[in-house]
């Protein structure tokens, strides 16, 4: 037979323990999952990292060391990818896979019309980032379907940013330096 000292240790023991959970799962905020912007920030650091990578020691490298040329026409010509071809394809990739969030570049000055704005609202936010050189978010509906758009700015990294664009046939802007803003990387993810 069980003491009951004992047992009522155990009861004591017991009920206070299940008032500490109690009170414990009253008081934690419940989760609801990472905040939109936060998941638009972890995508462009990581997206971010990767473009100046691939600009900066693959692409500047290969051309310095006269092995292959970054172009236009990579897959016919069989060169490099330029920097924003890289980002593209990458992206169409994501995409064709399900990702939920998109992105891209988007720009004033484009050299591919790609690269336009696709709305009045997406232009008058993307020329905010150009001229204040900070994030802008809103949200935007895309194919019936909710999404928070931040657009980041994109600056000129590397020399071969800034002298491709100063030197293309096609550019609307020939004047652009180191640091510049060049345009924009827009990330949506989905608000559902």
């Amino acid at each position: 037979m069980i003491n009951s000292k004992i047992l009522a240790l155990v009861v004591i023991v017991g009920g206070f323990g299940l008032a500490v959970g109690w009170m414990a799962g009253t008081q934690q905020p419940s989760e609801e999952g990472i905040p939109a912007r936060t998941v638009a920030d972890y995508l462009h650091a990581v997206i971010q990292a990767d473009r100046t990578f691939y600009t900066q020691h693959i692409v500047e490298r290969m051309e310095a060391m006269l092995i292959v040329n970054a172009s236009e026409n990579w897959g016919e010509d069989k060169t490099l990818p330029l920097p924003v071809q890289f980002l593209r394809e990458a992206s169409r990739s994501l995409h064709v896979r399900g990702a939920p969030f998109r992105y891209r570049l988007v720009s004033l000055w484009p050299l591919n019309s790609r690269n336009t704005p696709t709305s009045d609202q997406e232009r008058d936010a993307l020329k905010r980032v150009v001229e204040y050189g900070e994030v802008v978010e809103e949200n935007v509906i895309v194919e019936q379907r909710r999404y928070l758009q931040t657009i980041y700015p994109d600056r000129a990294v590397s020399r071969a940013c800034v002298s491709c664009h100063n030197a293309h046939p096609e550019s609307p802007k020939r004047d652009f330096k180191l640091n510049d803003v060049m345009g924009g990387l827009v990330i949506q993810v989905p608000l559902e």
